[in-house]
């Protein structure tokens, strides 16, 4: 397949944006920008993690739905859901239905909170792990990464659930952590300028 299709302006793409029409405005508008939005953050970890044994056109198609079930993904109230919560959203047909998937969200927006806690925000917790430039293969020749699987390993130790390295790849492309565009893509530079202009969150120091 080749690496790039021409979208509706003539101009190249990354090749998968052919599955799907409403592909183009994600891939021109979020795929690879850099996010430092803690509910942001959380919607696509979480997606990307609904997605997993799914097309992600599915997860698109249901995103807003998905946003509205889980309260736009802020973790300070997804991490007071009970069960009854759980039944509820496994009634949902806007969202996927699945019981493993949803109780791992409402897990993991408690150990967001706890994150938040001790690191200042998920995103001073996330960028560390932001891979040195010479590390990096051809964009999107893998699924996986050293620094996928380490920060996987280390999700998985503080608790979270349904983030293994592929599914974390995967999120790190979305955030903006890499800039996984092919080379001749339109939006590669686009991406590139604007982590560039990026600030990397860092922790604050406290005084005492």
């Amino acid at each position: 397949m080749s690496k790039t299709i021409n979208g509706p302006d003539g101009q190249p793409r990354c090749s998968w944006c052919a599955a799907a029409p409403e592909f183009f405005d994600y891939h021109d508008q979020e795929w690879g920008f850099p996010v430092d939005d803690d509910f942001r953050l959380f919607e696509k970890i979480c997606l990307e993690s609904f997605q997993s044994g799914l097309s992600w056109r599915t997860i698109l198609a249901k995103r807003e739905n998905f946003r509205q079930a889980f309260h736009h993904f802020d973790f300070n109230l997804i991490a007071r859901f009970n069960q009854s919560d759980v039944t509820r959203l496994l009634k949902n047909e806007g969202i996927v239905r699945h019981r493993g998937k949803i109780e791992a969200v409402i897990n993991n927006a408690k150990q967001a909170c706890k994150l938040v806690k001790t690191e200042g925000s998920l995103a001073c917790f996330f960028w560390r792990y932001e891979p040195r430039p010479e590390t990096l293969q051809a964009p999107q020749s893998v699924s996986t990464s050293e620094a996928s699987i380490v920060l996987a390993k280390d999700l998985k130790k503080l608790g979270w659930k349904f983030v293994g390295p592929t599914t974390v790849y995967a999120f790190m492309q979305a955030m903006g952590m890499i800039n996984d565009h092919v080379e001749n893509c339109v939006s590669r530079s686009n991406v590139d300028k604007a982590r560039r202009k990026f600030k990397r969150p860092v922790v604050a120091m406290s005084i005492d």
